[in-house]
């Protein structure tokens, strides 16, 4: 007899668990869009964001996704003819290069494959071979949400640095702001990219690109940009509607004010960043016990680039995606699909799943979501070994497993 009934768990990384506050926030009529409450309210939104971000520059808010952020950005500060360096980590750097190559800039990749990060002396030696500053613009992902990588942000920009290179350093967040630190400021990142949907616990719709002085700089060189897409009339608006070159996403606006509210007035950013890495060391606890007696791993294999918000899991195929299902049909929890780790059409795409611990989520919601990858294996007969529950909650109460 299935057991899924009840609340759904919807362990995938983003759109993540709302809070139920979230949603009630939004749960009103349609207000002025022209003076009044949500005026006020978007003024308090803007600068929590930048505390967030840890930027002291500015910040234009769209209406859309994370892709609608990577076009933002490089509508922004790039033109057609212009060459930027892409630094990949798995699928989504590499999209993120594909949607610059449509809008006709040159995308050169340095691949560094699915299981590690940005190697720093790669980044320099290339940046000290381009004398003529050809290269615009370099792009990374903190976090790639198909890998789980977590790239050292820092040691990109000492890269740049010591090799005196004059481009901007921009960088997705969009899997891991406010899950994974990131400091704007403080690591020389001159455009950052996010969305509403994960760490900051909103519905999908509302993106954001913050940038500071040298990219604002670079924006006033380009010869057009689409009035929808410029970031100067969102970050310096004369009119309020220009926040949005239009109507403003009202009820998402409500949603993410009350977010903002939970995460730095209630619970305070350093602990929600405490929160979530302590629980991704009790998902990477669970599998490492697991991976003692079976073939199921964490697919970074170093904790210290591992993210807070998400984790890449291989498993031998089709095993991934029939413990997925089983999950799901049995125990009322959805995992995350296994992205950019094999093609579709090739077997070894069931052989990745992915489990994300981001936003609005506690001690009982990932040791449950473990206990039911736990019955899954135990059900389906998977090898595995033992004692990867008690792992788990060793570490949310505060016992082992500590490194990060």
């Amino acid at each position: 007899m299935p057991l899924a009934n009840g609340r759904h768990y919807l362990a995938i990384p983003g759109p993540s668990v709302m809070p139920d506050r979230v949603l009630q926030a939004m749960h009103r009529p349609a207000p002025n869009i022209y003076t009044g409450a949500l005026v006020d309210l978007v003024e308090s939104v803007v600068p929590d964001l930048n505390r967030v971000a840890k930027s002291s520059g500015r910040v234009a808010i769209y209406i859309g996704n994370g892709h609608a952020a990577w076009e933002a950005s490089l509508a922004n500060t790039l033109a057609p003819g212009d060459k930027a360096l892409v630094l990949a980590t798995g699928m989504f750097a590499k999209s993120w290069a594909a949607m610059a190559e449509a809008l006709g800039v040159e995308a050169e990749i340095l691949d560094f494959g699915d299981r590690d990060t940005v190697d720093a002396s790669q980044i320099e030696a290339r940046l000290s071979a381009d004398t003529r500053g050809e290269i615009r613009a370099v792009l990374t992902v903190q976090v790639d949400t198909a890998t789980s990588v977590r790239n050292d942000i820092p040691s990109i920009r000492a890269a740049m640095d010591a090799a005196g290179h004059p481009g901007l350093l921009i960088v997705d967040c969009i899997a891991c702001l406010a899950c994974d630190d990131f400091r704007m400021d403080d690591w020389g990142v001159d455009v950052m990219v996010a969305g509403c949907q994960k760490g900051l616990m909103t519905p999908p719709g509302m993106c954001f690109v913050f940038f500071n002085d040298k990219a604002a700089a670079r924006r006033a060189e380009l010869a057009r940009v689409s009035s929808y897409w410029d970031w100067i009339p969102r970050s310096n608006p004369e009119a309020f509607y220009q926040y949005f070159c239009g109507t403003a996403p009202t009820h998402h606006l409500f949603g993410l004010r009350e977010a903002l509210t939970m995460i730095l007035e209630e619970e305070g950013l350093e602990a929600v960043l405490a929160r979530h890495a302590t629980l991704a060391r009790a998902v990477w606890a669970a599998l490492e016990a697991w991976g003692q007696g079976g073939a199921i791993a964490c697919n970074m294999t170093d904790r210290a680039h591992r993210s807070h918000a998400v984790t890449a899991v291989r498993m031998e195929a089709p095993n991934a995606t029939a413990l997925r299902d089983w999950v799901t049909d049995n125990a009322g929890v959805t995992l995350g699909i296994g992205l950019g780790m094999a093609p579709p059409g090739d077997p070894a795409w069931h052989g990745f799943f992915r489990i994300g611990h981001m936003g609005h989520v506690n001690t009982h919601m990932v040791i449950g979501g473990l206990g039911a990858i736990d019955a899954g294996l135990k059900a389906l007969g998977l090898p595995h070994g033992d004692g990867a529950l008690e792992a788990a909650t060793r570490v949310c109460a505060g016992g082992s497993n500590r490194s990060a």
